[in-house]
């Protein structure tokens, strides 16, 4: 269960919630199968599959899974059946419908056609450290990472799961690190950038598998264009693309990291799940503080040890 992305939030009081209400909350949460008419749902699922907890735990982390169920029904075929039947209905009263009427079968068409449609099935991933206090979700997507941390909240009640907020501009931050000013101990930059003129609609240039330190890409600096996007390396374990909106992308755990697990033999699924969890916990847990530093991270619970 590595993931490929990290969208962080702040968990300023989830040392007040026990393990087991965690659980039992998450499992009154459950997904539910998607109903007939309805579009989609949401509910958590066990992470390990359907007959486990709610909830595994190693150590301070705790990894928790939301599942999700779509209904697959592409635009153009409801367009398609419904004019079909506009043009049968029109056909028979011998006039053109009005707009109510429209409507109204569209919804019907919609109604017909929802409970024949393919469902696809979805996980979203997450991990809680209590010490730490954060989530990461793995995606991306701020929707996706809210639709998660709604549902962690409804679950829980009136729980507070708060965005990062650097105390500056991760624009600067990021910009300095090109240039070599105030880059972590254990930060080395990779081969990724993404560098844009800071005017409505500016210029924005896109440098992959590039040497960062060149004077081709630190000319875009001295041409006034600021650091967007930053591939770094951290002690040499984990690679990734860090944003301006704080968000990690292309997160891997790289060859040195994983040796251990792709070698494994002889284990069950099981296993071998719980062994990518105890080493990307490890690895994220070990990161985390130098990333809340480097980025100046507020509130100040992000540094608690």
């Amino acid at each position: 269960m590595f993931f490929r992305n990290l969208f962080f939030y702040t968990l300023p009081e989830i040392n007040a919630v026990t393990d087991g209400q965690l659980e039992s909350a998450l499992a009154a949460a459950a997904l539910s199968p998607v109903g007939a008419l309805a579009m989609q749902s949401r509910g958590f699922v066990p992470p390990l599959g359907e007959s486990g907890a709610y909830t595994q735990r190693i150590e301070d982390t705790l990894w928790l899974c939301l599942g999700g169920e779509d209904r697959i029904l592409p635009a153009a075929v409801v367009q398609r059946e419904c004019q079909l039947r506009i043009a049968e209905l029109e056909q028979a009263k011998g006039h053109p419908l009005g707009k109510r009427a429209r409507a109204q079968l569209k919804q019907e068409t919609l109604d017909t056609l929802m409970p024949r449609a393919f469902v696809k099935a979805s996980r979203l991933n997450a991990v809680i450290n209590r010490r730490l206090g954060f989530i990461a979700i793995d995606t991306s997507s701020a929707k996706a990472a809210e639709a998660l941390a709604s549902k962690v909240r409804e679950a829980l009640g009136s729980f507070p799961t708060l965005p990062l907020q650097a105390g500056q501009a991760p624009r600067t931050i990021l910009t300095q690190f090109l240039l070599g000013q105030d880059l972590p101990a254990q930060w080395h930059l990779g081969e990724e950038c993404e560098l844009q003129d800071p005017a409505e609609k500016g210029a924005i240039v896109k440098c992959l598998r590039h040497d960062l330190s060149s004077e081709e890409v630190l000319s875009h600096l001295s041409a006034g264009k600021q650091v967007s996007r930053l591939g770094m390396l951290f002690d040499a374990n984990l690679g990734f693309v860090l944003g301006e909106d704080l968000i990690l992308r292309k997160f891997k755990l790289l060859a040195g990291a994983v040796d251990g697990i792709e070698n494994g033999a002889g284990e069950s699924l099981h296993d071998e799940l719980m062994a990518r969890f105890a080493l990307f916990s490890a690895e994220l847990n070990a990161f985390y503080p130098d990333f809340a530093r480097a980025m100046k991270l507020q509130p100040a619970l992000a540094l608690a040890a």
